[in-house]
Formats: structure tokens, sequence, C-alpha cells
């Protein structure tokens, strides 16, 4: 039925490679990945892989980021190296994201240099999620597709609105989340508020400096693209607290969580915390009964199979006859 396609995983994130094998009804392909005594990492493809749909799955997340990256590289060059048709790299997360502009002197574009990385490795194709700025699309010079977890977000979240709609409110911490946000308070058909956070340093610290909205409601709903360190979240949580929200939620769709963020998070007296599985969590978290972990495994799945098949992966967001702008490109 898959004849021809072959998906592979790193050590970055190889569950998610094989939810999404799983979803395909195939095995995830036969390599090798690897460090040697001398930190240097090797590759290996252990089948035929000529003139293969190559996708090569691996989330651009720690533990080490940076091997995660080679990793990729590295796997890509091997395919391209053994002939495959087409290679297509599947980052569920993409790493140095908030590295998409020059803010300061002398800093550097890092979201741009990978792109540039990756297609120079030999990738053909790219396939994401949720990218923090939808710009970095234009910093590949491959094509590609940029998937989103606003539907599955939205039909969560849908169940906490349906019991008190005129009660609850999107919180949106950060701007840069602002469109994709206005788009789901439209499907949740509820108010959104904003809030103005800034950056002294950079450490990853920030704090709110400002609040444009209503939020004289008791349910908050505080979402963001994703989550590192929490301090947004928390920093949007405490002024919700202060101003008599009783019950608040946290969304995202990559749970980074890095410094214990998700056990932060939990314990600020929200409900729940939810997240996508782009990301790998360790058991702790997982198994936080305040942490709700939405799949977007068959997505992906579904989108590989769609390209690999030459078919729209635009219109599985949006199917004929749909006015909403598409949220992939």
């Amino acid at each position: 039925m898959y004849g021809g396609l072959s998906v592979y995983t790193g050590n970055a994130h190889p569950t998610f490679a094989r939810d999404i094998c799983r979803a395909l009804e195939m095995p995830v392909g036969a390599a090798e990945v690897f460090k040697f005594a001398n930190d240097n990492i090797f590759v290996k493809v252990n089948e035929n892989v000529r003139e293969h749909d190559v996708f090569v799955v691996q989330s651009l997340t720690g533990p080490s980021v940076s091997d995660a990256i080679m990793e990729l590289l590295i796997m890509i060059d091997a395919f391209k190296r053994a002939s495959a048709g087409r290679i297509t790299a599947v980052m569920p997360y993409y790493a140095y994201g908030r590295s998409d502009k020059k803010d300061q002197p002398r800093v550097p574009i890092t979201a741009r240099l990978l792109a540039d990385i990756i297609a120079v490795a030999g990738a053909n194709r790219f396939l994401t999620m949720d990218m923090h700025q939808m710009q970095i699309q234009g910093f590949f010079s491959i094509p590609g597709d940029e998937l989103s977890a606003r539907n599955l977000l939205v039909e969560h979240l849908r169940t906490i609105v349906e019991s008190a709609p005129d009660q609850c409110a999107l919180v949106v911490p950060d701007l840069g989340y602002a469109n994709q946000a206005r788009r789901i308070g439209e499907m949740l058909d509820i108010p959104l508020v904003f809030m103005q956070k800034t950056h002294r340093d950079n450490s990853g610290r920030s704090e709110i400096v400002g609040v444009i909205g209503d939020i004289d409601r008791k349910r908050a709903i505080v979402i963001d693209d994703e989550i590192d360190r929490g301090t947004t979240q928390l920093n949007a949580i405490r002024v919700l607290q202060e101003r008599g929200v009783d019950e608040i939620w946290a969304a995202c769709t990559h749970g980074v969580f890095s410094d214990n963020a998700a056990e932060r998070l939990t314990a600020s007296g929200i409900v729940e915390l939810i997240t996508t599985d782009t990301c790998p969590m360790p058991p702790s978290v997982r198994n936080n009964e305040k942490v709700r972990v939405l799949t977007v495994a068959p997505l992906f799945a579904e989108a590989i199979r769609r390209i690999h098949e030459g078919e729209s992966v635009g219109a599985l967001f949006n199917p004929p006859g749909s006015q909403m702008p598409l949220p992939v490109t």
C-alpha cells in the first residue's frame, strides 16, 4: 500500500515516530543512530532506500538540541548518499524559533541559519507544526508544510467553554501568538485578553507590563505556541489570580518544559495543563494528573501519506468549500 514510502527516526523522540508508523500501519525504518566514545554521531541505514520517499522524524528538542540537530543533518546526508528519491525533514518541534530576527545589535538569526543548513544537508522538503512565527516558513529555500494543532486544541478546550461560555476568556500572554489565538477565540466564541510582556535581558525571564481586554470573568485559558521555562505563563497566571479569576487552564502546542516548568505550572493553582506530544516528556510529567497530552501523531501520519501520494495537505484543515484561511502552505 505504501510502496516506496519509508519513515525513519533519530533519538530525540522515537516514540513519536513509532506512533506515526502505527497510524500508517508500517514499521519504522531500520537505521542505526548512535555516538562513538569521542562524542561523534554515526548513522547507518540498514536497508535499501534507493528512489524511496524518505521521511526523517526528529523533534529538535532536548535533552540536547544540538545532538538532535546533528542527528537530523547526518541522517539526511546518509539518505542522500544512499540515493533516496526524496527526503523530507519531519520536525514536529522546530528549534531556535525565537531567534527569528535581529532584535539586538550583533545577534544572529539562527532560525534562518538552521533552515539553510537543513536544505544544504540534502532535504528536499520539510514538515513541521506551529512554528514560533509564520515567517520562518520563508527562511527555507525548499518547499514544506506547517501543520497546526489548533483544531485539536479547540476540540478539547470546547469542553471547558461549553459548561460556562459567558464566564470564559482566552488569554494571550505573548503578542507574537495573537493571530493564531484570534482564530482559536473565534472558533470557541469567547473574548480575547492580550498581555504585553517584556524581556529585561537574555536570561529567559519576562514580566507582564500591560493587559488589553476585559478579564472580569471566573475562567481563563492561557494559550501560547510553546511553553519553555513557563515564566510567561506563570506571570500571566499570577496576574489573573490577582484579578480574581478562579479557574485557569494553560495550553500550548509544544511542551518543552525546561527547568521543571510543568511541575511549577501545575503547582500554581491551575486546573489543567494542556499540550501535545511534539516534544518528549518524562514520566513525571506524563503521569501528572493535571497534565493532558493530546497526540498529533495521527495528523502527521495523514500529512505524510498525503505528501507521498501527492494530495493536498491544506485540505486537512480546510475541506472543499471552506471559507477559512489556510493554516498551512
